[in-house]
Formats: C-alpha cells, structure tokens, sequence
C-alpha cells in the first residue's frame, strides 16, 4: 500500500531543492504585496484551479489572495467543455476585463503544461500592463510538447518567476496496468502556495507589516470580519 508514497516523498525533496531562487522570489513577490496592500491574483484552469483555491479565503490563509474562479475556466459545466475553454484564444482578455485587478497586483497562473491559450494569454496580458507573473509550471511536460498558442510561446517563457513543480509528463508518478496514474501536480502546487503564504508572513514581519489572515471559521472566538472589511470589493467573497 505504499508505492504512491514511495514515489511522492523524493519528488516532495526535489520540489523544494530545485526550486530554491524562484521560490526566494516568489516569497518576495508576495511579501510585497502584503506590505503595500496589493492583492495577489490566481488564475488555474481545470484541475489547477484548485492551487487559487488552496490561497483563497483560506484558514491560515492570506487575506490579499483572491482566486480567479469564472465557471468558465472549471469543470462545473462540463470537463470537455471546460478542457476546450482554456486552448480559445481571446478569452483571457474577457475574463481579465471582468475582474478587479488593480495596477500593482501580482498575478499568479497555474498550468501544468503551460501550452494552452489561457494561460498564455493571462500571463502575456499581466506583463503587458505591467504586473509581475509567477507561473507554476511542470517544465518537463511544458518542454516536450509543442505550444498550443499561436504566438508558439509556453507559460514558462513569459513569466518573471517561474516554479517548476517536479511533474513528470503525463502528471502521475505511477505506473499501473502500462498507464501512468497518482498524479501530483496539485499536492506539488497546493505545497508551493502555502509554502509562499508561510514565508511571505516571516517576510512581512521583518519589514514591520503585520500581514492579515484568515482563522478558521470552525474555531470558537474567530474573527475574519475585518480582514473581508480591509480588502472589500478587492476580494471576490460575495
């Protein structure tokens, strides 16, 4: 009963060793909008989307993340529909427009392979306008395949930071039966995301900024009414 385990503990060491500058740099990124009330926007497409999740009205969880969740980017209405979503160029641009991003935020996209138009789009969209990008991204996968976009850029190549989250093509770390299963890039990212939410707090507090963060709502005694208060409309929470 151990073989997924077998395969994940050494992949957990890697994630961490090989990623040791663009996680510095991420943790600064994110320290920094802590510092100056910035918000630090999340976009993932399918299963990524659980990576914002993870970062989003979270117990522990910073108060200046918000997730971009459009049903459009989900499988909600439908995993085809959802999957044939994330390759139509000029979505990105639709979904961009119908947020709040504000001019200093940071902008966080998740693609595993870093090939389809979305993601692209999104980050290429943040970097044009100026917002500092940090991709998680398998760069195996993302380097194997041909981009999906027209421009033939990858996630990888348009963000400032990019976190190489160890996947192996195909995402799982196991082999059943000829097929590859156990897959890991959403431990990989939700490992990431709160490592970068831990961090970025020791950061903060260093530089005299006390960072706001949810409690858990299961808890007696919480109180996360000032944190929805600080951050308001900046915050999708209604």
């Amino acid at each position: 009963m151990s073989e997924y385990f077998d395969c994940l503990l050494p992949k957990l060491t890697s994630l961490v060793e090989t990623n040791q500058k663009a996680l510095t740099q991420a943790k600064e990124l994110f320290a920094q909008a802590i510092i100056n009330d910035n918000m630090i926007q999340v976009l993932g497409t399918g299963h990524s989307h659980m990576i914002g999740l993870e970062g989003f009205i979270r117990a522990g969880g910073l108060g200046n993340i918000n997730a971009i969740l459009d049903s459009v980017l989900l499988t909600n209405d439908g995993a085809l529909r959802g999957s044939a979503m994330e390759k139509l160029s000029g979505l990105a641009e639709i979904i961009w427009d119908d947020q709040n991003i504000s001019p200093n935020d940071v902008v966080m996209v998740i693609s595993n392979s870093g090939r389809n138009a979305l993601p692209i789009e999104f980050a290429q969209l943040a970097k044009a306008k100026g917002h500092p990008v940090i991709a998680i991204t398998s760069v195996e996968q993302s380097s194997k395949y041909p981009s999906r976009h027209s421009s033939g850029l990858k996630l990888m190549d348009i963000a400032d930071v990019v976190i190489d989250n160890q996947v192996p093509s195909g995402d799982g770390l196991c082999n059943v039966n000829g097929k590859v299963t156990g897959a890991f890039s959403s431990i990989a990212g939700m490992i990431i995301m709160n490592t970068l939410v831990v961090e970025s707090q020791k950061e903060a507090l260093k530089q005299g900024v006390t960072p706001l963060i949810f409690s858990s709502q299961n808890v007696d005694g919480f109180d996360n009414d000032y944190v929805y208060k600080h951050f308001g409309s900046r915050l999708k929470s209604m």
